[in-house]
């Protein structure tokens, strides 16, 4: 597949849909408490993507192997949990706990998506200090995104900076253009690697890509879960994941889902 640029119109399309995912996950977070199941915050995001006229984008995505499609509007990835946590009406949040919820839609044919790592309650600082400096890493890529930059030279910047706090990067799992499709090319890794040089990306107007770190308290290994789907640390230590929705610009970068 190639890379698909997107015009000053779609990119337009394109923010309605990344505002409705930044409503959905700020109603979230302002119902994300100890005693809530990751179910609930789910049929919220549904009910809210329902109302506004949006497919939710994660719900039936074909799962691979045995694993059934997914059946979740969003991803519900609890401490060490990395990504594509199933939401679960059994699965209720301690205080203490670190809930990533990864969420999109497709909206009069353009898909946004985003994702945030909310702190309950009381998260010892080692886990808080990862929240954040995820959070910071993704920050960073955006403030350095500008036409005629190589990704190379962000993701590099990424990875020193969250090498330099301590933490390490999942390789496994990566960031990717977007559009009409959830997931269109390119591939945008968080990291530097001798593939990633062969085949850099340069920044370029109209190319619209969710940039999504995910960081991992300890090691950088990750395994896939018993139901197909989820994604845990080897070592059960804490992972953060942040996402947004960007578009390089003649003038630098917009970020759809801010």
């Amino acid at each position: 597949m190639a890379i698909r640029l997107k015009t000053a119109d779609q990119i337009e399309q394109m923010y309605t849909a990344g505002q409705l995912v930044r409503e959905v996950l700020d109603r979230l977070g302002e119902i994300i408490a100890p005693g809530i199941t990751t179910e609930d915050l789910d049929s919220e995001a549904q009910r809210l993507a329902e109302l506004r006229g949006a497919a939710c984008l994660f719900k039936g995505v074909p799962g691979r192997g045995k694993a059934g499609p997914f059946p979740g509007a969003i991803c519900a990835s609890i401490n060490d949990e990395v990504v594509h946590g199933i939401p679960r009406g059994d699965r209720a949040i301690r205080d203490g706990d670190i809930v990533s919820v990864d969420f999109g839609i497709r909206r009069e044919g353009w898909c946004g998506d985003a994702a945030r790592t909310f702190c309950v309650g009381a998260v010892d600082g080692a886990t808080r200090k990862l929240v954040g400096a995820t959070k910071r890493a993704l920050d960073m890529s955006i403030e350095k995104a500008r036409p005629g930059r190589r990704w190379s030279e962000i993701a590099g910047a990424m990875q020193a900076f969250l090498n330099k706090e301590g933490f390490s990067v999942v390789e496994e799992f990566v960031g990717h253009g977007i559009g009409e499709e959830m997931h269109e090319d390119p591939k945008v890794p968080n990291y530097v690697s001798p593939e990633l040089k062969r085949r850099d990306i340069e920044l370029r107007p109209g190319l619209v890509l969710a940039v999504e770190p995910m960081v991992n308290l300890g090691s950088k290994h990750v395994k896939m879960g018993s139901d197909g789907w989820v994604v845990l640390t080897t070592d059960g230590k804490p992972s953060a994941h942040w996402e947004h929705t960007i578009a390089i610009v003649d003038d630098g970068v917009r970020v759809l889902t801010a």
